[in-house]
């Protein structure tokens, strides 16, 4: 079963580890996921089948804590009164039989008062007298939360004039469900009924059902009937069998993975909800709608501008271009941008996987508009015009060439049949008239095509024009492609992520029966109870 939880733990760590790194947690929450410490008494042993039940006297200032532990060990082993009234020391009373040569690994030994005992009875114990944890040292408290994962059974030590404290009620509802509770009003020789019944009703209202109150006097001078520490002793020592402290241990791990559970389902819960997918899409569209008329309603002029200087040379250097993405252009984008990244902050969904898909996207876009406004400018000057001016052009071409031969030819056969009628008949050969018309028919038939081309030639300005708001288009269309691709990429990570997160949530639920572990958990209760019970 550990192993089994400690392979739990490192995939949760994995999980954690991955998702901080695209952004979906912050390492806050990941702390939280890997603060759940996998601690617990057996690594304080190096015998840890057979280990002893650590039990913990814990309470506020003055209430005697102290004193009840050397009432136990028959010796003053811990400090009372006036000498501890910040300490931050510790003291631990072992078997001499029990080993803990693995504490310094855990905890500062120079914070820790080590004494041991020879007693058989009390052998599978280690009783240990926490810092009080109200005091004005602040410290104190950090001690004592750094020791509660070590700890099988809390004995809570109260007075009767300090049983109502608010920093107690404060940890008992806070660490409640975590370990086994044995309570103790200590110096009972100046207690009263009422008192006692008080405190039992303020257990019942933090969710104790059934809380086991013993009555001690720790002055070694009196010895009264009402005293119960030996009663405390035999509950304590019916509970430290084997078979007990393995479900303690065994308990102490199904609280761990509930408590990592409760973290798990927090996280899920901060990663967003599947529906506001479709808001942020269709917060997509209309943004870009509008975002793509104020980019093409601003290109115009530039475009005009351009599309003078590609007519006149198509190698322009680059100094001499004209930008048509500028410090204005990228600026309305970032806005665009901006947008759908605070659409996700509304909608709860974390913002920083889908900044980190857009960022590229900032300068991409000019890379878009520059690469393919450039390409279609170039082929619409290749083939200037439509179809049917190219056509036109080439069937007025083969006029231009075909009708002035044809005129020539006439001319001459004229000229030649006129040559030849003049040597027969004697008659004058061709007049002036003849030149002026034949000069004419020739010089028309090459003007009309020629004039006809001259006016059907496509303006070059006005193909460059065309090809740039082209590739204007296309390259918006582009832009607009790959803000969708990376919306999709990061739904589909959304998705992947909460697949995962269900997979370790199950993971915890098929070792945490029923609702988890509840304030004041009956089973152990009754364990308790059962050895309570024996001692009396």
């Amino acid at each position: 079963m550990a192993y089994d939880y400690s392979d739990l733990l490192a995939v949760i760590d994995d999980w954690a580890q991955q998702s901080v790194k695209t952004g979906w947690i912050d390492q806050q929450q990941a702390l939280s996921l890997r603060g759940e410490q996998e601690s617990s008494a057996s690594e304080l042993f190096e015998n840890k089948n057979d280990r002893p039940l650590i039990v913990a006297f814990m309470g506020g200032t003055g209430v005697g804590k102290s004193s009840l532990l050397n009432k136990l060990s028959g010796k003053a082993i811990a400090k009372t009164g006036i000498e501890r009234p910040t300490s931050r020391e510790v003291t631990l009373y072992h078997h001499q039989s029990v080993s803990l040569t693995q504490l310094e690994d855990t905890f500062p030994l120079q914070n820790i008062q080590i004494s041991q005992h020879s007693e058989q009875a009390n052998k599978q114990v280690v009783w240990i007298d926490m810092p009080d944890f109200d005091s004005t040292e602040e410290k104190n408290k950090g001690i004592v939360m750094q020791w509660l994962p070590y700890v099988d059974v809390l004995v809570y030590v109260v007075s009767p004039e300090r049983y109502r404290d608010n920093k107690a009620w404060q940890l008992l509802l806070s660490e409640g469900a975590s370990h086994a509770w044995l309570f103790v009003m200590n110096q009972w020789d100046r207690g009263e009924t009422a008192q006692y019944q008080d405190f039992k009703q303020q257990l019942a209202k933090a969710g104790f059902d059934s809380p086991i109150i013993y009555k001690t006097i720790c002055d070694p001078e009196q010895t009264q009937e009402e005293d119960e520490l030996p009663a405390l002793l035999k509950t304590i020592e019916s509970v430290s069998s084997e078979n007990t402290v393995e479900q303690l241990e065994y308990r102490g791990q199904q609280i761990r993975r509930h408590a990592i559970r409760k973290k798990l389902q927090q996280c899920y819960q901060s990663l967003g909800n599947k529906a506001a997918f479709s808001i942020l899409l269709e917060t997509q569209k209309l943004g870009w709608s509008k975002t793509k008329a104020q980019l093409v309603q601003g290109f115009e002029w530039p475009i005009k501008q351009l599309a003078v200087v590609y007519a006149k040379e198509v190698n322009i250097a680059q100094q001499d271009k004209i930008k048509l993405w500028d410090e204005w252009a990228q600026s309305r984008f970032n806005d665009y941008v901006d947008e759908l990244i605070l659409t996700v902050d509304q909608y709860g969904l974390p913002s920083t996987p889908l900044r980190k898909g857009l960022f590229d996207l900032r300068a991409k876009a000019e890379k878009h508009i520059q690469a393919q406004t450039e390409l279609s400018c170039r082929k619409a000057l290749i083939n200037p015009g439509n179809l049917v001016q190219r056509m036109s052009l080439k069937l007025v071409n083969v006029c231009e060439l075909v009708l002035p031969l044809i005129a020539m030819s006439v001319v001459g056969y004229q000229v030649f049949q006129g040559y030849y009628d003049s040597a027969v008949t004697e008659q004058a050969f061709l007049g002036v008239d003849f030149a002026v018309h034949s000069s004419l028919m020739v010089l028309i038939s090459w003007l009309i095509p020629f004039f006809i081309i001259k006016k059907m030639q496509p303006s070059l300005e006005k193909a460059a024009f065309k090809g740039l708001n082209q590739g204007l288009e296309l390259a918006m269309t582009m832009i607009e492609m790959d803000i969708k691709q990376a919306i999709m990429a990061f739904e589909n990570q959304h998705q992947q992520l909460m697949v995962s997160l269900n997979g370790l949530i199950d993971q915890c639920d098929r070792d945490v029966a029923g609702e988890g572990v509840k304030l004041g958990d009956q089973q152990l209760q009754r364990m308790l109870v059962e050895g309570a019970l024996e001692s009396h």
